[in-house]
């Protein structure tokens, strides 16, 4: 049975579906609800899907790809949870899900990030039921940090580097890229703005044997950083930015945490990311909306590397809107700096919308996958109050969670008509809804404690700030009055023991009724309305 987000049909999952002639299971029946919207947009996107090509061969296969330069973040949840349910839906495609770290950039990644990454991924997927791994090479034996709810081994870009260098090669030897030796300064000069066409760098039409020579330098070291980069030649006057020749290869000349000191160029996200989804059999990538206008420049390469039979997939790149919370700070260099500044104590401070942070406030990690699944899935960008995620956290937590007395301001009561040692044991349940949890046994005895904010005290410094009134509505302790108290007995206030300075009282004396024992109210007598 599929979790999450499969139970409510949306627009990508009606694309998957009409490209691949898959269904998906465990689909909640919305007709003439929001299931309309989603025919609508699948209907809008499925004219260009290249799954109609002989290209697409299954199974379907998703993938999260974070990049390991800080940790993951409650926006981050929604593209976890969406991309391993959307496999789980299509079980009958065989649907699976990879986990794939995006570590192209070494300047700012750490293994620090690589390990919180996974383990949030192993939390937030916890009870959700593994993919299948069938008799193929990904079903050779895992290690400790390969295992976890996605499919297969963790993957990683790095994986693909030779791969993308000799993408590369073959895009430089068909005369589609070139290497450039601009500034960063005057790219952005001749790249134009969206109501100005862009200017061809006067590097551009180097001759293919001059560029191969250039871009061999900068694989083997001979250049400094800066120097050179690699771009692809598509077109300067394009009404999308991303097509007027993009970088697709820089220098860096610093360690990788995972090749270590074997590159000293790495490439831009924009080009290895079709070809790592590509060369791992992904068939559609699901991304958040600011990748809608990257999607041309996606499809540029994928196909690229297909025709030349270096891949044999050719994937689809799908968008959806992001998750947002209002008056929550998820941008990640920020939540970096916050670090850094020491304003909090770590990444996983409770403060932090991270979701390291999230576990430790004791947030369990289905009420994160409710909260995912209600936001739903769309186009159009929308600020959620924080509340609903609080809302989500309660549901769960209120059906999961066994019951347990807790006191934060106490109040020694004691009985004074108890014999003294004696002790009696009250059976609790442990949910009020579900027996299935059993009985607890709590205690009872001539000193028990209540809490301070239970009991008014007319005759105390809160009941002359009153004016001697009872607060609206309160229906608990008074003196003179009765109580239940919860599982127990009925008990009555006869006298209050006082702090001498304060006048604020310490101990209650009270009397207790045997007849009234676990709910029981004598016939004749009118029942109790306060529970404490």
């Amino acid at each position: 049975t599929a979790t999450g987000f499969a139970y409510a049909p949306n627009f990508i999952t009606k694309i998957i579906e009409q490209s691949t002639g898959i269904a998906p299971v465990g689909l909640l029946d919305v007709t003439g609800g929001s299931g309309s919207s989603a025919v609508a947009d699948a209907d809008a996107d499925i004219t260009t899907s290249p799954e109609s090509s002989p290209s697409f061969v299954g199974p379907i296969t998703t993938r999260f790809p974070p990049e390991p330069n800080g940790y993951l973040h409650l926006g981050h949840a929604k593209a976890v949870s969406f991309n391993f349910a959307v496999a789980r839906a299509f079980s009958a495609g065989k649907g699976r899900c990879h986990m794939r770290l995006d570590d192209t950039n070494p300047t700012k990644e750490d293994e620090e990030y690589v390990k919180s990454i996974l383990e949030d991924v192993r939390w937030i997927q916890r009870g959700c039921p593994p993919f299948d791994v069938d008799d193929s090479v990904d079903a050779v034996e895992l290690s400790e940090e390969d295992r976890g709810p996605w499919y297969g081994p963790v993957r990683k870009t790095s994986d693909y580097f030779s791969l993308i260098y000799d993408a590369a090669v073959h895009l430089i030897e068909r005369g589609e890229a070139f290497v450039d030796e601009l500034t960063a300064e005057e790219m952005r000069e001749y790249r134009g703005t969206l109501t100005e066409v862009g200017k061809e760098s006067p590097w551009r039409n180097r001759n293919i044997e001059e560029n191969l020579e250039l871009f061999r330098g900068m694989r083997n070291g001979d250049y400094p950083e800066g120097k050179y980069v690699l771009r692809a030649k598509i077109d300067m006057s394009s009404p999308n930015l991303n097509m007027r020749d993009p970088v697709i290869y820089r220098i860096k000349h610093e360690s990788h945490q995972a090749t270590g000191d074997e590159w000293c160029i790495y490439p831009m996200y924009d080009f290895s990311h079709p070809i790592a989804d590509a060369a791992e059999g992904v068939t559609h990538s699901l991304c958040t909306l600011e990748f809608e206008d990257h999607r041309p420049l996606y499809d540029w390469v994928a196909e690229r590397v297909f025709d030349a039979g270096l891949v044999d997939r050719l994937p689809r790149q799908i968008e959806f809107s992001r998750l947002n919370l209002k008056y929550t700070v998820l941008s990640k260099r920020k939540l970096i700096k916050l670090v850094e500044d020491k304003h909090v104590t770590g990444w996983d401070d409770p403060r932090m919308p991270t979701l390291s942070g999230i576990r430790r406030r004791g947030v369990p990690p289905a009420a994160i996958r409710l909260f995912c699944e209600r936001m739903g899935i769309s186009k159009s960008d929308s600020n959620i109050d924080f509340s609903i995620m609080e809302d989500c956290t309660r549901e769960v937590m209120d059906d999961a969670s066994p019951r347990a007395f807790a006191i934060l301001e106490p109040l020694k009561v004691t009985i004074t008509n108890w014999e003294d040692g004696k002790l009696e044991d009250f059976a609790v349940p442990r949910h009020p809804k579900r027996a299935e949890l059993g009985d607890r046994t709590v205690p009872f005895g001539k000193t028990v404690y209540i809490e301070r904010s239970d009991f008014f005290d007319l005759e105390g410094p809160e009941g002359i700030a009153n004016s001697g009134r009872l607060p609206k509505g309160f229906k608990r302790f008074l003196p003179d009055g009765k109580v239940r108290l919860k599982y127990a007995y009925v008990i009555s206030c006869n006298e209050i023991i006082r702090d001498p300075e304060t006048n604020e009282p310490v101990e209650l004396l009270c009397t207790y009724y045997p007849e009234t024992r676990a709910g029981n109210t004598p016939e004749g007598e009118a029942r109790v309305k306060g529970i404490i």
